[in-house]
């Protein structure tokens, strides 16, 4: 049978307060929980995530998610090998409550501690879902992050290029929130855009005439909010059906950006010659049915395998926080009490920082 480890795994980054458990029975992992409790009602009214309000649902909420979580999965503290939880990068109010949460079990359980860096949870995803070997390639495209990393190992994240603007997802919202759309936005944006014409506005194409896998979307988002300009001055206002072109349009946009940028990723990839080559994506942006179908396509055409976790993986979630804390208790990394909850983190500590440093540490 091999070794059996089970994690119980907290995350607050953002808006999402998330528990569960996981457990490694020799080779085989197994979800064992997972509860996440959104707060997309409490942000509606402002068109974004308040950074207050966050942090006060997650202080208010993430001791019950645990006690959630344990129930489902049948398990008590004393059943848990150790206890792991995102530090960061983050909404720092939101980080420290899953810290402090976690750091409270920890002491009171006797449980080792393990400090997970929330990215490291997307990008290990497809280990947990399908077993994958290293070396592969993942883009990790969320709200608030854009990169491709050569994953070579659990500690060992090399960022090929990254957004050096606004992260897709940050896009999408700020689309939706420019037309008038519920948030969040990429959910929005995508059914809107099914009903759409694409050809109608001629969006940019950011950083497609320069070569490397940067990215960036911010003109994207302005060419956007002038075409919907244009489209008030000449009409007094939108119709439903300018919004679904106007979505259409943006979205892709953003389709053809990333397809792009992941053939030129992949083609880096390749130039290692990888046993058993895979590209894999993760983050809440996966989600979107046609962003994962041209990179399925894409994928397809180098003759390398695709990986995109269940949707209910792609967005926030602990069970993949759990699991990066499998990985890094059987490497024999534990923190103590001394964890400090971390607004930046970047994965590749190597590479320069794609957005600046500022004095608490590089962003990404």
């Amino acid at each position: 049978m091999g070794e059996t480890i089970t994690i119980l795994g907290l995350e607050s980054s953002c808006d999402d307060t998330a528990a569960g458990v996981v457990r490694l029975v020799g080779n085989q992992p197994e979800i064992l929980s997972s509860v996440v409790e959104g707060q997309t009602d409490l942000h509606a009214a402002f068109g974004g995530v308040v950074p207050e309000i966050a942090a006060r649902a997650h202080a208010e909420k993430i001791d019950t998610c645990v006690e959630q979580a344990l129930s489902d999965a049948g398990v008590a503290l004393a059943d848990l090998d150790a206890v792991a939880v995102t530090a960061g990068p983050g909404l720092i109010g939101g980080v420290l409550a899953g810290v402090m949460c976690a750091k409270a079990i920890s002491a009171a359980a006797g449980l080792p501690l393990i400090g997970v860096n929330h990215l490291a949870g997307h990008a290990l995803t497809p280990r947990l879902t399908d077993g994958l070997s290293f070396p592969y390639l993942m883009l990790l495209v969320s709200g608030g992050h854009c990169q491709f990393l050569l994953v070579r190992g659990v500690e060992d994240f090399t960022r090929l290029g990254g957004t050096i603007d606004d992260a897709p997802g940050e896009a999408f919202d700020k689309t939706a929130k420019l037309l008038g759309l519920p948030q969040p936005g990429g959910p929005s944006v995508e059914a809107r855009a099914a009903e759409g014409k694409s050809a109608r506005f001629a969006f940019p194409r950011p950083l497609l005439d320069r070569p490397g896998v940067d990215l960036s979307f911010s003109g994207l988002k302005t060419a956007l909010l002038r075409a919907r300009d244009g489209v008030v001055a000449e009409k007094g206002g939108l119709t439903e059906q300018d919004r679904a072109d106007l979505c259409a349009g943006f979205q892709a946009a953003v389709v053809d950006v990333l397809s792009a940028k992941s053939a030129r990723a992949l083609d880096l990839y390749l130039d290692e010659a990888p046993a058993q080559p895979a590209f894999a994506v993760a983050g809440g942006v996966a989600a979107n049915r046609a962003i994962r179908a041209a990179l399925e396509q894409v994928a397809a055409e180098r003759g390398v395998r695709f990986l995109a976790p269940p949707l209910s993986l792609c967005t926030d979630n602990a069970a993949m926080i759990a699991w990066a804390g499998i990985e890094r208790f059987r490497l024999g990394l534990r923190d103590d009490l001394s964890l400090s909850a971390r607004p930046r983190w970047p994965l590749d500590r190597r590479s320069a920082p794609m957005l600046g440093a500022g004095k608490k540490g590089a962003k990404a």
